[in-house]
Protein backbone atom coordinates (compact mmCIF):
# COMPACT_ATOMS: atom_id res chain seq x y z
CA UNK A 1 0.00 0.00 0.00
CA UNK A 2 0.85 3.61 -0.59
CA UNK A 3 0.90 6.20 2.42
CA UNK A 4 1.41 10.15 2.04
CA UNK A 5 4.39 11.38 2.21
CA UNK A 6 5.39 13.77 4.77
CA UNK A 7 5.30 17.37 2.89
CA UNK A 8 7.95 19.04 5.76
CA UNK A 9 10.69 16.66 3.26
CA UNK A 10 9.92 18.80 0.31
CA UNK A 11 11.36 22.18 -0.18
CA UNK A 12 7.95 24.33 -0.03
CA UNK A 13 9.85 27.16 -1.85
CA UNK A 14 10.06 26.30 -5.63
CA UNK A 15 8.52 27.53 -7.84
CA UNK A 16 6.66 25.64 -10.10
CA UNK A 17 8.75 25.68 -13.94
CA UNK A 18 6.97 23.15 -15.20
CA UNK A 19 2.86 21.42 -15.64
CA UNK A 20 3.33 18.62 -13.07
CA UNK A 21 2.17 14.77 -13.51
CA UNK A 22 -0.62 14.28 -11.61
CA UNK A 23 -0.54 11.97 -8.72
CA UNK A 24 -1.14 8.36 -9.68
CA UNK A 25 -1.28 6.59 -6.06
CA UNK A 26 -3.04 7.88 -3.00
CA UNK A 27 -0.15 9.32 -1.11
CA UNK A 28 2.12 10.40 -3.99
CA UNK A 29 3.38 13.92 -3.68
CA UNK A 30 3.75 15.28 -6.92
CA UNK A 31 6.40 18.55 -6.93
CA UNK A 32 9.28 19.89 -9.07
CA UNK A 33 10.98 20.60 -4.93
CA UNK A 34 14.05 18.35 -4.00
CA UNK A 35 13.70 16.38 -1.07
CA UNK A 36 14.94 18.12 2.11
CA UNK A 37 17.99 16.30 3.69
CA UNK A 38 18.21 15.60 7.29
CA UNK A 39 20.91 15.85 9.19
CA UNK A 40 21.56 11.86 9.18
CA UNK A 41 20.89 11.95 5.51
CA UNK A 42 23.77 14.56 4.68
CA UNK A 43 25.99 12.98 7.14
CA UNK A 44 25.43 9.73 4.86
CA UNK A 45 25.87 11.79 1.94
CA UNK A 46 29.00 13.28 3.41
CA UNK A 47 30.67 10.05 4.17
CA UNK A 48 30.42 8.93 0.48
CA UNK A 49 32.69 10.92 -0.38
CA UNK A 50 35.68 9.93 1.94
CA UNK A 51 36.49 7.07 -0.68
CA UNK A 52 35.30 7.44 -4.40
CA UNK A 53 35.79 5.32 -6.95
CA UNK A 54 39.07 5.62 -8.54
CA UNK A 55 39.26 7.09 -12.25
CA UNK A 56 41.02 3.85 -13.40
CA UNK A 57 38.49 1.98 -12.19
CA UNK A 58 35.69 4.35 -13.27
CA UNK A 59 37.28 4.15 -17.01
CA UNK A 60 36.92 0.19 -16.59
CA UNK A 61 33.48 0.42 -15.34
CA UNK A 62 32.37 2.64 -18.82
CA UNK A 63 34.49 0.19 -21.33
CA UNK A 64 32.84 -2.96 -19.76
CA UNK A 65 29.12 -1.83 -19.10
CA UNK A 66 28.08 -3.98 -21.59
CA UNK A 67 29.71 -7.11 -20.12
CA UNK A 68 28.80 -6.07 -16.64
CA UNK A 69 24.84 -6.16 -17.85
CA UNK A 70 25.66 -9.24 -19.76
CA UNK A 71 26.59 -10.69 -16.55
CA UNK A 72 23.53 -9.58 -14.91
CA UNK A 73 20.99 -11.18 -16.80
CA UNK A 74 22.78 -14.35 -16.76
CA UNK A 75 22.97 -14.22 -13.44
CA UNK A 76 19.18 -13.18 -13.26
CA UNK A 77 17.79 -13.85 -16.62
CA UNK A 78 13.44 -12.64 -16.40
CA UNK A 79 13.70 -13.05 -12.53
CA UNK A 80 14.57 -9.57 -11.22
CA UNK A 81 12.39 -7.09 -12.27
CA UNK A 82 8.46 -7.17 -12.22
CA UNK A 83 6.28 -6.48 -15.58
CA UNK A 84 5.33 -2.62 -15.72
CA UNK A 85 1.73 -3.27 -16.07
CA UNK A 86 1.64 0.54 -14.65
CA UNK A 87 3.03 2.40 -18.04
CA UNK A 88 -0.29 2.64 -19.33
CA UNK A 89 -1.57 3.77 -16.31
CA UNK A 90 0.41 6.89 -16.23
CA UNK A 91 1.62 6.97 -19.92
CA UNK A 92 -1.30 7.30 -21.12
CA UNK A 93 0.42 7.90 -24.50
CA UNK A 94 0.91 4.10 -24.78
CA UNK A 95 -3.12 3.90 -25.53
CA UNK A 96 -3.11 6.21 -28.73
CA UNK A 97 -5.03 4.61 -31.17
CA UNK A 98 -6.26 2.01 -29.62
CA UNK A 99 -9.36 0.67 -31.11
CA UNK A 100 -12.01 -0.55 -27.96
CA UNK A 101 -14.00 -2.44 -29.83
CA UNK A 102 -11.13 -5.32 -30.89
CA UNK A 103 -9.68 -4.94 -26.94
CA UNK A 104 -11.55 -8.47 -26.25
CA UNK A 105 -9.61 -10.34 -29.13
CA UNK A 106 -6.44 -8.47 -29.23
CA UNK A 107 -4.31 -10.77 -26.97
CA UNK A 108 -2.07 -12.74 -29.28
CA UNK A 109 -2.37 -15.89 -27.64
CA UNK A 110 -5.99 -15.77 -29.11
CA UNK A 111 -4.66 -15.39 -32.76
CA UNK A 112 -3.93 -17.69 -34.73
CA UNK A 113 -0.96 -18.20 -36.19
CA UNK A 114 -1.81 -17.92 -40.04
CA UNK A 115 -3.17 -14.24 -39.35
CA UNK A 116 -0.95 -11.33 -40.34
CA UNK A 117 -0.47 -9.21 -38.47
CA UNK A 118 -2.50 -5.34 -39.53
CA UNK A 119 -0.49 -3.11 -41.12
CA UNK A 120 0.14 -0.52 -38.39
CA UNK A 121 1.14 2.67 -38.95
CA UNK A 122 2.38 4.30 -35.40
CA UNK A 123 6.01 2.73 -34.48
CA UNK A 124 7.41 2.90 -30.64
CA UNK A 125 10.76 2.19 -29.24
CA UNK A 126 11.29 1.18 -25.66
CA UNK A 127 15.12 1.49 -25.23
CA UNK A 128 16.91 -0.18 -22.76
CA UNK A 129 14.16 -3.29 -22.71
CA UNK A 130 16.04 -5.73 -20.45
CA UNK A 131 14.10 -8.65 -21.01
CA UNK A 132 10.78 -6.93 -22.16
CA UNK A 133 8.97 -6.04 -19.30
CA UNK A 134 7.77 -3.16 -20.86
CA UNK A 135 6.15 -4.40 -23.97
CA UNK A 136 5.31 -7.93 -23.28
CA UNK A 137 2.69 -6.25 -20.33
CA UNK A 138 1.88 -3.95 -23.38
CA UNK A 139 1.16 -6.86 -25.59
CA UNK A 140 -0.17 -9.38 -22.96
CA UNK A 141 -3.23 -6.25 -22.00
CA UNK A 142 -3.86 -5.92 -25.85
CA UNK A 143 -1.95 -2.42 -26.96
CA UNK A 144 -0.85 -3.85 -30.52
CA UNK A 145 -1.60 -0.18 -31.84
CA UNK A 146 2.50 0.09 -32.42
CA UNK A 147 4.92 -1.38 -34.12
CA UNK A 148 7.51 -2.14 -31.43
CA UNK A 149 11.16 -1.91 -31.43
CA UNK A 150 12.61 -2.85 -28.55
CA UNK A 151 16.51 -2.47 -28.14
CA UNK A 152 18.97 -2.83 -24.86
CA UNK A 153 23.21 -2.59 -24.92
CA UNK A 154 23.20 -6.50 -23.46
CA UNK A 155 22.69 -8.90 -26.55
CA UNK A 156 21.74 -11.36 -23.20
CA UNK A 157 19.19 -9.74 -22.60
CA UNK A 158 17.96 -9.31 -26.13
CA UNK A 159 18.28 -12.84 -26.29
CA UNK A 160 15.51 -13.53 -23.81
CA UNK A 161 13.45 -11.24 -25.74
CA UNK A 162 13.74 -13.39 -28.48
CA UNK A 163 13.08 -16.30 -26.39
CA UNK A 164 9.59 -15.13 -24.79
CA UNK A 165 6.85 -16.83 -26.06
CA UNK A 166 4.64 -13.66 -27.00
CA UNK A 167 8.03 -12.61 -29.15
CA UNK A 168 6.67 -12.39 -32.75
CA UNK A 169 7.80 -10.05 -35.85
CA UNK A 170 5.26 -9.47 -36.92
CA UNK A 171 4.32 -6.36 -34.77
CA UNK A 172 7.88 -6.38 -32.88
CA UNK A 173 11.60 -5.94 -33.54
CA UNK A 174 14.21 -6.55 -30.68
CA UNK A 175 18.08 -5.58 -31.52
CA UNK A 176 21.40 -4.95 -29.46
CA UNK A 177 22.91 -1.33 -29.70
CA UNK A 178 24.46 1.24 -27.46
CA UNK A 179 22.13 4.21 -27.47
CA UNK A 180 24.62 6.79 -26.90
CA UNK A 181 26.11 5.89 -30.33
CA UNK A 182 25.42 5.83 -34.18
CA UNK A 183 24.74 2.30 -34.08
CA UNK A 184 20.59 2.14 -33.33
CA UNK A 185 20.52 4.27 -37.16
CA UNK A 186 21.84 1.01 -38.40
CA UNK A 187 18.26 -0.15 -37.71
CA UNK A 188 16.18 2.61 -37.15
CA UNK A 189 16.29 5.63 -39.61
CA UNK A 190 15.81 9.12 -38.92
CA UNK A 191 12.39 10.14 -37.96
CA UNK A 192 11.00 7.11 -38.21
CA UNK A 193 9.35 7.11 -34.43
CA UNK A 194 5.95 8.34 -32.91
CA UNK A 195 7.24 7.10 -29.11
CA UNK A 196 10.17 6.71 -27.24
CA UNK A 197 10.18 5.30 -23.63
CA UNK A 198 13.25 6.07 -21.38
CA UNK A 199 12.11 4.57 -18.36
CA UNK A 200 15.46 3.66 -15.58
CA UNK A 201 17.78 3.34 -18.43
CA UNK A 202 19.38 7.17 -18.71
CA UNK A 203 20.74 6.21 -14.90
CA UNK A 204 22.82 3.37 -15.99
CA UNK A 205 24.56 5.50 -18.92
CA UNK A 206 27.40 8.01 -18.19
CA UNK A 207 26.70 11.78 -17.49
CA UNK A 208 29.11 12.24 -20.35
CA UNK A 209 26.67 10.55 -22.76
CA UNK A 210 23.29 11.81 -21.42
CA UNK A 211 23.78 14.49 -24.24
CA UNK A 212 24.55 12.35 -27.23
CA UNK A 213 21.97 9.83 -26.38
CA UNK A 214 19.33 12.39 -26.18
CA UNK A 215 20.04 13.50 -29.14
CA UNK A 216 19.74 10.33 -30.76
CA UNK A 217 16.20 10.26 -29.67
CA UNK A 218 15.61 13.29 -31.15
CA UNK A 219 16.74 12.97 -34.38
CA UNK A 220 14.57 8.87 -34.79
CA UNK A 221 11.09 10.67 -33.17
CA UNK A 222 9.27 11.92 -35.96
CA UNK A 223 8.17 16.05 -35.59
CA UNK A 224 4.90 15.33 -32.64
CA UNK A 225 6.96 12.30 -31.48
CA UNK A 226 6.91 12.11 -27.85
CA UNK A 227 9.54 11.00 -25.10
CA UNK A 228 7.97 9.27 -21.83
CA UNK A 229 10.49 9.72 -19.46
CA UNK A 230 10.89 8.35 -15.66
CA UNK A 231 13.84 7.53 -13.44
CA UNK A 232 15.78 7.41 -10.02
CA UNK A 233 15.34 11.36 -8.51
CA UNK A 234 18.09 12.95 -6.60
CA UNK A 235 17.93 11.92 -3.36
CA UNK A 236 16.18 8.59 -3.76
CA UNK A 237 16.68 6.17 -0.99
CA UNK A 238 18.68 3.70 -3.30
CA UNK A 239 21.27 6.94 -3.06
CA UNK A 240 21.42 7.70 0.35
CA UNK A 241 22.39 3.77 1.35
CA UNK A 242 25.66 3.83 -0.89
CA UNK A 243 28.13 3.31 1.45
CA UNK A 244 31.99 4.93 0.41
CA UNK A 245 33.73 3.53 -2.10
CA UNK A 246 30.84 3.55 -4.32
CA UNK A 247 30.59 6.83 -5.81
CA UNK A 248 31.95 7.85 -9.36
CA UNK A 249 31.04 11.67 -9.61
CA UNK A 250 28.17 13.93 -8.18
CA UNK A 251 25.10 11.46 -7.90
CA UNK A 252 26.59 8.82 -10.14
CA UNK A 253 27.23 5.47 -8.53
CA UNK A 254 28.61 1.91 -8.94
CA UNK A 255 26.72 -0.94 -7.40
CA UNK A 256 28.06 -3.85 -6.30
CA UNK A 257 27.99 -6.07 -9.82
CA UNK A 258 29.47 -3.28 -11.55
CA UNK A 259 26.36 -1.52 -12.90
CA UNK A 260 25.77 2.01 -12.41
CA UNK A 261 23.02 4.25 -11.49
CA UNK A 262 23.06 8.28 -11.62
CA UNK A 263 20.47 10.27 -9.54
CA UNK A 264 18.53 12.94 -11.36
CA UNK A 265 17.64 16.51 -10.74
CA UNK A 266 14.18 17.59 -12.18
CA UNK A 267 15.20 20.91 -13.28
CA UNK A 268 18.47 18.70 -14.70
CA UNK A 269 16.13 16.36 -16.61
CA UNK A 270 14.06 19.56 -18.27
CA UNK A 271 17.25 21.42 -19.42
CA UNK A 272 19.03 18.51 -21.01
CA UNK A 273 15.45 17.89 -23.13
CA UNK A 274 15.34 21.77 -23.74
CA UNK A 275 18.62 22.06 -24.75
CA UNK A 276 18.45 19.20 -27.61
CA UNK A 277 15.55 20.79 -28.90
CA UNK A 278 12.67 19.40 -26.77
CA UNK A 279 9.51 20.73 -25.51
CA UNK A 280 8.70 20.05 -21.75
CA UNK A 281 5.46 18.74 -21.58
CA UNK A 282 5.29 17.56 -18.09
CA UNK A 283 8.18 17.13 -15.58
CA UNK A 284 8.63 16.33 -11.95
CA UNK A 285 9.94 14.68 -9.05
CA UNK A 286 7.58 11.72 -7.84
CA UNK A 287 7.65 11.52 -3.93
CA UNK A 288 6.34 7.97 -3.19
CA UNK A 289 5.97 5.77 -0.12
CA UNK A 290 5.39 2.60 -0.47
CA UNK A 291 4.72 0.10 2.84
CA UNK A 292 3.84 -3.32 2.95
CA UNK A 293 3.45 -4.20 7.05
CA UNK A 294 3.29 -8.10 6.30
CA UNK A 295 6.99 -7.31 5.04
CA UNK A 296 8.10 -5.04 7.57
CA UNK A 297 8.79 -2.50 4.28
CA UNK A 298 8.87 0.97 5.15
CA UNK A 299 10.45 2.38 1.77
CA UNK A 300 10.45 6.46 0.37
CA UNK A 301 11.18 6.52 -3.26
CA UNK A 302 11.93 9.83 -5.13
CA UNK A 303 11.46 9.39 -9.30
CA UNK A 304 11.65 12.23 -11.97
CA UNK A 305 8.77 11.50 -14.19
CA UNK A 306 8.60 13.83 -17.36
CA UNK A 307 7.46 13.88 -21.25
CA UNK A 308 8.90 15.42 -23.60
CA UNK A 309 7.61 16.92 -27.13
CA UNK A 310 9.30 17.23 -30.34
CA UNK A 311 7.99 20.08 -31.86
CA UNK A 312 6.15 20.14 -35.04
CA UNK A 313 7.43 21.63 -38.12
CA UNK A 314 7.01 24.86 -39.32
Amino acid sequence: MDEPVDSKTVDPSSVDRFPKQKAFNLGDVVTDAAKILTEEERTKLEEQNKRLVTPFQALKLEQEARKHWDLFYKRNENRFFKDRHWTTREFSELLAGEDPTAAASSSPLAKPDNVERISVEKKLLEIGCGVGNLIFPLIEDGHRDYFIYACDLSPRAVELVRKHNLYDERYMKAFACDITTEEVFQTLPEASLDIVTLIFVLSAIHPEKFQSTVANIYRLLKPGGVVLFRDYGLYDMAQLRFKPGHKIAENFYMRQDGTRSYYFAEEEVSKLFCQTGFTVMVNSYIHRRTVNPKENIDVPRIFVQGKFLKPEQT
